[in-house]
C-alpha cells in the first residue's frame, strides 16, 4: 500500500473526514483541520498559507531527514511527523504551538 493510502486509512480510523486526492489531503474532525502531506512523494514542503496544522507522513528511514528539513525551514505552522511502518504508526515529533500572551 502506498504511503498516502496508509495515511488516509489512519486518519479515517481516527475519526477524521478525509478530503482530496493525491499525496496531499485534508483531514477534518470537529473544529480541527489537518493538512496531511506525504512530502517525500511531492518533494516540497507546503507554504504557510495552506493551513495552521500539518502532518507529514514518512517511512521510518525518512523521518530524520524530514525533521531536519522542517526544522531548517522553520515553517509558520504547527507540524508533526507520523512515521508509518507497515500496519503500525507513531508520531515522531509534534512541536509545541505558538506561545500565547495576554
Amino acid at each position: 500500500m502506498r504511503l498516502v493510502e496508509q495515511a488516509r486509512s489512519i486518519f479515517a480510523e481516527l475519526g477524521y473526514t478525509v478530503e482530496g486526492n493525491g499525496p496531499e489531503f485534508r483531514a477534518e474532525r470537529a473544529w480541527k483541520v489537518v493538512h496531511v502531506n506525504t512530502v517525500l512523494e511531492t518533494g516540497e514542503l507546503p507554504s504557510s498559507a495552506s493551513g495552521q496544522f500539518h502532518c507529514f507522513v514518512a517511512e521510518p528511514d525518512d523521518a530524520d531527514d524530514l525533521e531536519a528539513r522542517l526544522e531548517g525551514a522553520n515553517p509558520n505552522y504547527e507540524w508533526a511527523i507520523m512515521v508509518v511502518d507497515g500496519e503500525d504508526y507513531q508520531v515522531e515529533r509534534a512541536p509545541p504551538g505558538p506561545r500565547v500572551t495576554a
